[in-house]
């Protein structure tokens, strides 16, 4: 089933797996200079470390966990194939990139707000809650599933909780530790793209 995936989503589960494990082996010493770190912020044990313009995109190809991973990968290979498919390998990996980026942002703004111990996020979520903001436009009407507990549902009516619930759970604190406004930074990013290949606002026709 993986080499059935087309090239990119292939590459990018691929890549995330084989990151992980390396990170791992290491000891966290890509998480140390290659994780989002909030602007300024220092890094304790090793000095000064802060944030550098690369982490925008080489924080999404870590995770903090197998299961962190697991979700996110599962996501990518249940969604991905299917949009690189619809739009070919490049514009879906334009949208993937600016989901991936536009999340890093949002993280940065909320933290440079948010009074708190700097912590490094990681994970791939925000590109592929871009993802899936990308499947809710071109899908709307198809049928996804929750796992718990096990509740079909259009695609368009899913996203739409899931963003709601990630707005709640940013807004509350509610889940600490877990980047939820980066998740909607990422439907962000999608939805800007989107907004720009179709020409509608807030761009111009084309």
């Amino acid at each position: 089933m993986f080499y059935a995936l087309p090239p990119i989503t292939r590459a990018l589960i691929a890549a995330n797996v084989v990151l992980f494990f390396a990170d791992n082996f290491l000891g966290d010493a890509l998480s140390y200079y290659f994780a989002l770190w909030p602007i300024g912020s220092p890094f304790p044990g090793r000095g000064y470390f802060g944030f550098s313009p690369w982490q925008l995109l080489t924080y999404s190809f870590l995770h903090a966990s197998f299961w962190h991973l697991f979700v996110n990968m599962f996501a990518l290979y249940m969604f991905g194939g299917e949009l690189e498919r619809l739009w070919g390998p490049a514009r879906f990996l334009n949208l993937y990139l600016a989901s991936v980026i536009a999340a890093a942002i949002t993280q940065l703004v909320f933290s440079s707000v948010v009074v708190a111990n700097p912590y490094p996020t990681v994970g791939a979520s925000g590109g592929v809650f871009g993802l899936l903001l990308g499947y809710a436009r071109y899908f709307p009407h198809r049928t996804i599933v929750l796992l718990i507990p096990p509740i079909p549902m259009p695609a368009w009516l899913f996203v739409t909780l899931y963003g709601l619930l990630e707005l709640y759970l940013g807004v509350t604190g509610t889940q600490a530790g877990v980047a939820h406004f980066a998740h909607l930074g990422g439907m962000l990013g999608s939805w800007l793209l989107i907004q720009y290949w179709r020409g509608r606002p807030p761009f111009g026709g084309r």
